[in-house]
């Protein structure tokens, strides 16, 4: 009876342990199981906030705040970088001041030109003034406003066009803060730092000019007398149809320029 009770219990022990085993094994399987589920979520999670702050850059750099002003392509020819046509050499400037006489409706204006500021363009403004070519252009377009006033002139056909038979470049002599005073001489150009040609623009306010992609425009010299009897003439007239940049109601013309 002794050895039968043993047996018993040792089974009963036995059955207990296996019990007891099992119960182990589920409750670590379980743990496995969570913690392997546990890890996929949390790694979900990294996921969706990296992917949600992506997304947030994205928008705050392409279309917020963020975004870079966008600025005007350069020019194939300012790419370039190349005169085009009978340039004159810089050393025509002779890199001194010129003093002279500009003559644009029968009112003679007093300029100077500053060839060590701007050789290359003051080479080329002397070489027009010797060859004649400015004496009988019309100046073509007025810009005036509360913040602008300008006259420019020289263009070949009468209508702003430029010479496509003849640019240069670099720029010169930049306004640094975009401001050109009153009484400033520059060089009117196209797109291009190299697209400066035989047109200029007297200045008779103080006038900002914002640079673009090319930069600002060169400045030559200035009108050093006669700015106040050419605003009382021809540019007191107004603009063709009361605009702000347009051509002037009074036909302008450039008589003569002198030198030395």
């Amino acid at each position: 009876m002794a050895s039968s009770k043993n047996q018993e219990r040792d089974a009963r022990e036995a059955r207990d342990r296996l019990k007891a085993y099992n119960a182990r094994q589920a409750v670590h399987s379980h743990q496995v199981k969570r913690r392997w589920r546990d890890n996929l979520f949390a790694a979900l999670g990294v996921l969706v906030i990296a992917a949600a702050a992506a997304g947030v850059q994205f928008v705050y750099f392409s279309t917020g705040p963020g975004a870079p002003t966008p600025a005007p392509s350069d020019s194939a020819s300012a790419a370039a970088g190349a005169n085009v046509g009978a340039v004159p050499d810089i050393s025509v400037s002779e890199f001194r001041t010129w003093t002279g006489e500009m003559t644009i409706n029968g009112i003679p204006l007093a300029i100077e030109l500053d060839g060590a500021a701007a050789p290359q363009a003051v080479a080329a403004f002397v070489t027009d003034v010797q060859s004649g070519y400015l004496a009988g252009k019309t100046c073509h377009r007025l810009v005036s406003s509360a913040t602008a006033g300008l006259l420019q002139c020289g263009s070949a056909d009468g209508t702003g066009a430029s010479d496509p038979a003849y640019s240069y470049g670099p720029l010169e002599n930049v306004p640094a803060d975009d401001l050109y005073l009153t009484g400033f001489l520059a060089i009117a150009r196209t797109g291009s730092a190299y697209g400066n040609g035989h047109q200029f623009f007297i200045v008779f306010s103080d006038t900002t000019l914002p640079k673009d992609a090319a930069g600002g425009y060169t400045v030559i010299g200035k009108v050093t007398n006669g700015i106040d009897q050419l605003v009382a003439g021809p540019i007191s007239g107004g603009i063709v149809d009361g605009a702000q940049d347009g051509a002037p109601v009074t036909p302008t013309t450039i008589d003569s320029v002198t030198i030395q």
